[in-house]
C-alpha cells in the first residue's frame, strides 16, 4: 500500500503509440497519474473528459496528466481519438502499474465478483513523491479535474 510521502514507483510502460514512458522522465514536474477501469465506459469517459476540458488549467498549475488502464494501445488510440484527449494513456496490459500502485483487486458489481482496477489518482510532486491520493470513493468523475485544482 502506498502512502503520501512515499516515492512513486518508477515504472516504464508503453503509451497509445507504443512509445516507452517512464515516470522518472517527468521529474521536475508534477504529475496527475490517474488509474481507471476501462476505455470508453461512462465513468471513465466522464473522468477523462473532465481532465481534457481543464487540461490547460492543469498545465498552468504545473501538472502533466497520464492515464493508466489495462486496455491495449489500440483501445487507447481509439479512446483518445474519439474523446480528443491531449494526454498520454499507458497500456498496462501486463498489470505491472496497477499492481505496483496497489489499485488492482477484487471488485463486486451486481452480485458478480471479478478482478479489476480501482479508480484512483496519485498526485506526484516534482521529486517523484506522492503528494496526494484520491481514493475510489473520493473521485467524482465529472469534476475530477476541479478536485485536483482545488488542492
Amino acid at each position: 500500500m502506498l502512502h503520501i510521502g512515499d516515492m512513486a514507483p518508477d515504472l516504464c510502460g508503453r503509451n497509445e503509440h507504443g512509445q516507452e514512458i517512464r515516470l522518472s522522465d517527468y521529474r521536475g514536474r508534477k504529475v496527475v497519474l490517474y488509474f481507471y477501469p476501462k476505455d470508453s465506459t461512462s465513468g471513465c469517459t466522464a473522468e477523462a473528459c473532465s481532465l481534457r476540458d481543464h487540461y490547460d488549467e492543469l498545465r498552468q498549475a504545473g501538472y502533466e496528466v497520464i492515464g493508466v488502464s489495462i486496455d491495449s494501445e489500440r483501445s487507447h488510440q481509439n479512446f483518445i481519438t474519439k474523446q480528443g484527449l491531449p494526454f498520454h494513456l499507458i497500456a498496462d496490459t501486463d498489470k505491472a502499474w496497477v499492481e505496483a500502485y496497489g489499485v488492482w483487486g477484487e471488485k463486486k458489481m451486481y452480485g458478480r465478483t471479478y478482478m479489476g482496477t480501482f479508480r484512483t489518482t496519485f498526485l506526484i510532486d516534482e521529486e517523484g513523491r506522492i503528494a496526494h491520493i484520491f481514493t475510489p470513493k473520493e473521485i467524482k468523475t465529472k469534476t475530477h479535474a476541479q478536485q485536483v485544482l482545488a488542492l
